[in-house]
């Protein structure tokens, strides 16, 4: 019980004094890691989480499934076709040559086979825009910049899972026992079956639901347990037709929204808290299964690695997507550094262990482990201060900040496209209820 006595006070006790905490540099992250990190062995030893228990495993999967759909759902693409350009060559161009980058500088800064070390670019290319919420919540910050960063953040882990579920795959299995084409069927099935299910599940569910719900035959909390329930359904068919479940949990979410426009974000709702409570839990987790007994193990090439990993392999590719836009310096700069690996970083890895056990190398573990802690410490503290000197940099510049202009056309962001993970929404009152859920 130790674990979840653990857990339990970590979250109440964070609540108690988050809206103190949120005007400093200290984050929601922080704050449950360190918590794990303290109570681990390596510390105080009152608390012991074998990251290789099958409730951690399940824990992992049930928490990145219900975060990529809910990620998805927050994006309305008829409002973010307004901001398609800056997010479009993130993902188009900037993603694969992080990924490619992180590769690179793995397989030669840490000595480890390639696939090993693709493995790691993959796990290390999505981001967390959380961990930075001031700079998704600071309005001196163009809202095209802000709504760029979350609809990459929101994007960048499902279209890494096919990158993610392949390596991992490759990495666990002897490369030269299976010729290309097994390897070609494998990524298209993963890909295919998972798409196909995923979209099958949203597109039906918020067909259902939408439409009963107009018909006044859906009892208010009632359409959001079933919102939640199909993050499930999806995951467990695609398990059961040899699909990537967690592609499926995304594209559920990306045709759910499609479906059901603006009645899908309410359905939500519960999904997206119920996702914010699991990946508090996997924070403690983070800090104390997979952290803390990595601690003693930083070498010179693992730390090499992971300013790489922040720096060069982040904001080089940024640069080159970018290139061409008409944005400035400042502000190919601001988005190349903002982008934290968090969260799903910590799933893929923790997912990664799962399937492979050990027959991957343990230092794709370490170097996942201190780059995720660094970001989490290095985008946490810089968020406040970033954002300011960038918005104020917007200021003095604002009548020749068009390729900056808050939107490409006449449509404002939502304020689901702006809130960052961590942040609650607008719409509910003092009571934490939602006027639209009462």
């Amino acid at each position: 019980m130790g674990p979840l006595i653990v857990i339990a006070l970590a979250v109440l006790a964070h609540a108690l004094v988050s809206e103190r905490i949120s005007t400093t540099i200290i984050t929601a992250p922080m704050v449950f890691v360190a918590v794990g990190l303290l109570t681990g062995p390596e510390v105080f030893g009152l608390a012991a989480i074998d990251l290789r228990s099958e409730e951690v495993i399940v824990l992992a999967e049930m928490t990145l499934a219900i975060v990529l759909f809910s990620d998805a759902v927050r994006i309305d693409p008829r409002r973010a076709r307004r901001f398609v350009r800056v997010p479009a060559r993130l993902l188009g161009i900037g993603l694969p040559l992080v990924m490619a980058a992180s590769t690179v500088i793995a397989r030669f800064a840490l000595d480890i086979d390639w696939p090993e070390a693709a493995l790691v670019g993959a796990i290390l290319t999505g981001t967390d825009a959380a961990l930075g919420q001031a700079v998704l919540t600071d309005e001196s910050v163009p809202g095209r910049i802000r709504g760029s960063l979350n609809i990459e953040s929101g994007l960048n882990d499902g279209l890494a899972l096919p990158a993610v579920a392949l390596f991992t795959a490759v990495a666990a299995t002897a490369t030269d026992s299976e010729p290309i084409s097994y390897w070609l069927r494998y990524l298209a099935e993963q890909v295919g079956y998972g798409t196909l299910i995923g979209v099958a599940v949203g597109s039906g569910c918020g067909w259902a639901l939408t439409r009963a719900r107009r018909r006044g035959w859906v009892a208010g909390i009632e359409g959001q347990l079933a919102t939640f329930s199909q993050v499930g359904l999806a995951f467990a068919l695609a398990h059961a037709a040899g699909g990537n479940t967690f592609i499926a949990a995304f594209m559920a979410g990306v045709a759910f929204r499609f479906v059901g426009k603006d009645d899908a974000e309410y359905l939500a709702e519960f999904t997206e808290d119920s996702g914010q409570l699991l990946a508090s839990i996997t924070f403690v987790v983070f800090g104390n299964a997979l952290l803390g007994p990595t601690l003693g193990l930083l070498t010179v090439p693992i730390a090499l690695s992971v300013i790489g990993f922040l720096t060069i392999a982040r904001m080089l590719p940024v640069a080159v997507s970018l290139a061409g836009s008409g944005l400035r310096a400042p502000t190919v700069v601001f988005l190349g550094w903002f982008g934290p690996r968090g969260l799903a970083s910590i799933l893929f890895a923790v997912t990664v262990l799962a399937e492979t056990g050990r027959t991957v190398d343990d230092t794709v573990f370490v170097v996942v482990a201190w780059t995720v802690l660094a970001s989490i410490i290095l985008h946490g503290s810089t968020a406040s201060w970033g954002a300011r000197r960038y918005g104020e940099w917007c200021a003095a510049h604002e009548r020749v900040m068009h390729p900056e202009a808050t939107t490409e056309g006449p449509m404002e962001p939502d304020e689901a496209m702006m809130r960052p993970r961590w942040a609650p929404r607008t719409d509910r009152d003092g009571d934490g209820v939602s006027e639209r859920s009462r």
